[in-house]
């Protein structure tokens, strides 16, 4: 199985306030599909945006071979975990 480390949203009955999980997944399941693992969260809405991940499971899963999605590997580089 080919996993990847990937944004998932959560709160579908909030319009326009995005949050999401910052989750493993199967890479070939939808955005919003099973989540293997959760990591940490995104919330773009606050002033300055809250990204959180926990360093340990995180450096766990890319030990084993989990891909990182640009997206969250920007993030990442971004807070300097």
């Amino acid at each position: 199985m080919s996993v990847r480390i990937r944004l998932s949203r959560v709160g579908k009955g909030a319009k326009k306030r995005p949050y999401f999980r910052v989750c493993v997944m199967d890479k070939h399941k939808s955005r919003d599909g099973k989540i293997i693992e959760t990591l940490g969260m995104y919330d773009p809405a606050k002033d300055p945006a809250v990204f959180r991940v926990n360093k340990e499971k995180f450096d766990a899963w890319v030990k084993k071979g989990a891909e990182v999605s640009e997206t969250v590997a920007r993030m990442v580089k971004k807070t300097k975990i």
